[in-house]
């Protein structure tokens, strides 16, 4: 079994969300937070997996996941890769 550790950010107009998670089923997950069943924090807002890694234990994800969350900084640059495919696909959130 795998555990990955995910960030999300909302797609609802006009929200500037982020969240971190770790999982061992990813699409379920993300399913949950959609349906306003998952974290408390993500109730109310329309979520789009922008960012994954994958872990071989539990252990290690909830290692990084906590970094992640910690880490404002990490979190903007992987918002602005992001940002950058997609405006370069010319898509929109």
């Amino acid at each position: 079994m795998f555990y990955y550790v995910y960030l999300l950010i909302a797609v609802s107009p006009g929200v500037n969300k982020t969240y971190v998670g770790y999982t061992n089923n990813l699409k379920a997950r993300i399913d949950k937070h959609n349906s306003n069943k998952g974290a408390k924090s993500t109730m109310g807002y329309k979520w789009l997996l922008i960012y994954s890694k994958k872990f071989k234990t539990k252990s290690t994800a909830m290692s990084y996941e906590y970094k992640l969350k910690k880490d404002k900084k990490k979190r903007a640059q992987i918002k602005e890769k992001f940002k950058n495919v997609k405006y370069s696909n010319n898509t929109s959130i």
